[in-house]
This record gives C-alpha cells, structure tokens and sequence, in this order.
C-alpha cells in the first residue's frame, strides 16, 4: 500500500489510519485513538478498515469559520 499524503483533487477518500494520520496531524497510533473515539468528521470504518472522506472533513472546518 502506498502512502498518499499529497492527494490529487480527485481524491475524495483516503484509506487507513497510517494514510490518515498526516491529515489529522498524529502519528499511525494517534490517528487510530482518535479515529475510534468518533470525534473526526467524515471517518468511519469500513469493512474494518478506516476512511476519511476529505470533503466532509474540509466542510468540517468552513463551517466553523463562517
């Protein structure tokens, strides 16, 4: 598995917390704690396997600053 921290514009998804942890600024072990606690807008478990879905974590942030 490739790490992807730098996705394109078509990328709307990113898998797995070790993919995830530089999003959320964490290392692997921190994004998963934090991952499971449910507080990240647009991740959840699929399959037994986390996602973030970008544009639901971005919103996330626009509307705290609007």
């Amino acid at each position: 598995m490739t790490t992807n921290h730098n996705p394109s514009p078509d990328t709307q998804v990113i898998w797995g917390a070790k993919n995830i942890a530089p999003f959320l600024g964490r290392s692997e072990k921190g994004a998963f704690q934090i991952l499971e606690s449910g507080k990240i807008p647009g991740a959840r478990k699929v399959g037994g396997r986390w996602a973030l879905d970008l544009r639901v974590f971005r919103a996330s942030f626009e509307s705290v600053a609007a």
